[in-house]
């Protein structure tokens, strides 16, 4: 296939797919399990931040192995297909037992299926990420396939907020235990089928030889790579800052608003004008660049973030025109910098001579679940200590709930700042990429 001929639509729907079972099982981890888990089984915040903190640190060693693995794997399927069938039936187990808890589950229970969740993400998310590296070697090209899969992953986090829809006005049941059981049946139904879809639909891509340098050189190579340790850099802070918003969402709605029914709906919005935005974000980096995109992308939201302090009980509408801004802005934040990542991966081909896609997306793997979980530990933690109490029937006083606000509306904002000033130097442009397509192919003509 030629550099500029696009990938047709057919092969970018199944080659999304596999993203829609992924984040839709994803939302209810970050967003659900730290109230679940805390309120109806006793946890204690604080000890629960540590455990999703702790378990994805795990992934300093999985996600570089698996990479590398990957990288030299040699079959009849390719490099990547056979680790995402493999990852499959792990993720499908774990996020059942995350999801469906026995009553006396603890500390130990929610650390075990959290650690090999997360396991199975980085099988399935590494090769599935570097796969699409190797699907078009064009600049824009990349930014449409990770567009694609990125309206895939959020389609797949709107259907879980559905979800309490439909067990509430369908099955006529009520509560985050039944929200939660209802996602841990529909995972085992939606993620092998989209998985098998996927790696058949779709062609392996024409890198296929694996490679030959040992991956501490390699990780040594990948450390001189300046632009990716600069994209690297600016995308774990702004994920910090979007993690950290995640599992306050309920909290803030909850306690600040007093409009706890109305949550998913509020979410909802969100997540809909993140679906609606990404595409807009794809085309507006084809005219600006994709690195000033992503870094006005974070400039919108730090923006909007702290009109979130003027809210109070009953301002829940108000809060709606913020979140659609934060929706919108928030679109940016996988198709763009996914698309930035495979063009950094040519720079380090041109350097190493080898396409070692995988072993970069583990350490992209890694940083993205690291944000994630630092997040989402700053988020949980710094509830814990600003004394707020998250257990049922609880009475926090107004010091503690502004603890919620603070949290909210003005932290992240310090991070998404701090990450478009990073973007602001990102060195790869069109032109710039183009100089070094044309050097690779030099090379191999």
């Amino acid at each position: 296939m030629s550099a500029t001929q696009p990938l047709p639509r057919r092969t970018l729907f199944y080659y999304s797919l596999t993203d829609l079972p992924l984040l839709m099982a994803l939302f209810p981890v970050l967003v659900f399990i730290p109230k679940y888990y805390g309120s109806n089984l006793g946890i204690p915040l604080a000890l629960i931040g540590n455990i999703m903190l702790f378990t994805r640190l795990l992934d300093v060693v999985t996600d570089p192995l698996v990479g590398y693995l990957s990288d030299h794997t040699q079959s009849r399927f390719g490099r990547r297909k056979p680790w995402i069938v493999a990852a499959a039936p792990l993720l499908m187990v774990s996020f059942y037992k995350l999801f469906v808890p026995p009553d006396d589950a603890g500390a130990l229970y929610l650390f075990t299926w959290m650690a090999l969740m997360w396991l199975g993400m980085t099988m399935i998310l590494i090769p599935y990420y570097a796969w699409a590296a190797e699907l078009s070697p064009d600049f824009h090209e990349r930014s449409r396939i990770t567009g694609w899969r990125s309206m895939a992953g959020t389609s797949g986090q709107l259907l879980a907020q559905l979800m309490p829809l439909v067990v509430a006005v369908v099955l006529g049941l009520a509560g985050t235990e039944w929200v939660l059981t209802v996602v841990a049946w529909t995972m085992l139904i939606v993620l092998p089928i989209c998985v098998t879809l996927t790696v058949t639909q779709v062609p392996t891509g024409p890198v296929e030889a694996s490679s030959s340098i040992p991956m501490l050189q390699g990780l040594k190579l990948m450390g001189s790579n300046g632009p990716f340790k600069r994209l690297v850099l600016g995308f774990m802070i702004g994920q910090t800052a979007l993690a950290m918003t995640t599992p306050l969402y309920l909290f803030f709605i909850t306690y600040v608003l007093h409009a706890e029914d109305q949550a998913i709906k509020m979410l909802t919005c969100f997540y809909l004008a993140n679906l609606a935005s990404v595409q807009i974000w794809v085309r507006i980096s084809h005219h600006i660049g994709k690195h000033i995109a992503y870094m006005l992308s974070f400039i919108i939201i730090a923006l909007a973030h702290p009109f979130y302090l003027l809210l109070g009980e009953g301002d829940f509408w108000w809060m709606l025109p913020i979140t659609l801004v934060t929706g919108f802005a928030a679109g940016a934040f996988a198709a763009l910098p996914n698309s930035m990542k495979a063009d950094v991966i040519d720079l380090d081909t041109l350097e190493s001579g080898e396409n070692r896609a995988a072993l970069f997306f583990a350490t992209w793997s890694f940083t993205m679940k690291a944000a994630a979980a630092l997040g989402s530990w700053l988020a949980v933690f710094g509830l814990s200590l600003w004394g707020f109490d998250a257990t049922l029937g609880a009475e926090n006083t107004p010091e503690q709930l502004f603890g919620v606000r603070f949290l909210f509306a003005l932290a992240p904002s310090v991070f998404f700042l701090t990450a478009a000033y990073i973007i602001w130097r990102y060195p790869i442009t069109e032109e710039v990429h183009a100089q070094m397509r044309s050097r690779l192919e030099a090379r191999t003509s």
